[in-house]
């Protein structure tokens, strides 16, 4: 059965290895009475320091790193290098707006990052959105074709198959507000629009994995689910609380199994 919903948590700067452990134990408990993991895959990107710890933890939650560098070795501090990944994860957040926004990270930088990730077989999640001034100005979708346009240069049509995408408006994130279910729909229908023309030939651009992200929580993710190209969320504030993010989880299941 193909997966239908990808539920994923970045944790940011949160968490310590100790903590990250004692929340993947109780969640591995909770989601094993949802039945099969066939429909729903569970995700989590804790910091670099506790990937080590929570691997093996649960056969139905994944783990994911919150970046990596284009390079594998080299003179810089503080980067985390592929070869360091190793086999701790199977996916990296590449381009969440904190990066852009206060990393600085540029789209060429992105660009070299989703390169590399594949290389050493990572599956990059791409985050791409607008600002609350680009939306207000009519620009979200010419700002996302950019984005995108940008971001995937260079890869092969395979390739861009095995992105995952998560759209996430910067306004929407950390702040409360979110994008009206039918906003992100129709964000969401868009970017298949584009991944369309970067796909191989006879493949649909219906087989892309396109989440959304932006204060999801508990109260709204059920309707964000249940729009026709969400294919699930990345998930920020709520992620870090247990029993937030099985709702949300719990959510995803009820939605597979109509």
């Amino acid at each position: 059965m193909e997966t239908e919903y990808i539920i994923a948590g970045n944790w940011k700067m949160f968490k310590t290895p100790a903590e990250s452990v004692d929340f993947v134990k109780e969640l591995h408990g909770k989601v094993t009475t949802l039945g099969p993991a066939d429909s729903v895959e569970i995700l989590v990107f804790p910091s670099f320091t506790s990937l080590l710890s929570v691997k093996g933890i649960s056969n139905r939650v994944k783990t994911g790193a919150q970046n990596l560098h284009f390079e594998e070795k080299g003179a810089f501090t503080g980067e985390i290098s592929p070869l360091m990944l190793g086999n701790l994860v199977d996916y990296v957040l590449i381009g969440h707006s904190e990066r852009r926004e206060i990393f600085k990270e540029t789209d060429d930088d992105i660009n070299k990052k989703i390169k590399t990730a594949l290389n050493h077989r990572f599956i990059p999640v791409l985050c791409i959105g607008e600002s609350l001034a680009e939306r207000e100005a009519g620009k979200t979708f010419s700002k996302i074709e950019d984005q995108l346009n940008r971001d995937l240069e260079g890869l092969s049509p395979g390739e861009i198959e095995k992105v995952v995408f998560a759209y996430e408006p910067i306004w929407a994130i950390g702040t409360g507000k979110n994008a009206a279910p039918r906003q992100a729909q129709e964000v969401h229908a868009y970017i298949r629009e584009i991944l369309e023309k970067k796909m191989s030939p006879g493949k649909s651009a219906e087989t892309a994995r396109v989440l959304y992200g932006g204060s999801v929580k508990p109260q709204n993710s059920y309707e964000i689910l249940s729009q026709n190209d969400i294919n699930g969320v990345l998930v920020g504030g709520a992620s870090l609380k247990i029993d937030d993010f099985f709702a949300i989880i719990q959510d995803s299941y009820k939605l597979a199994d109509r």
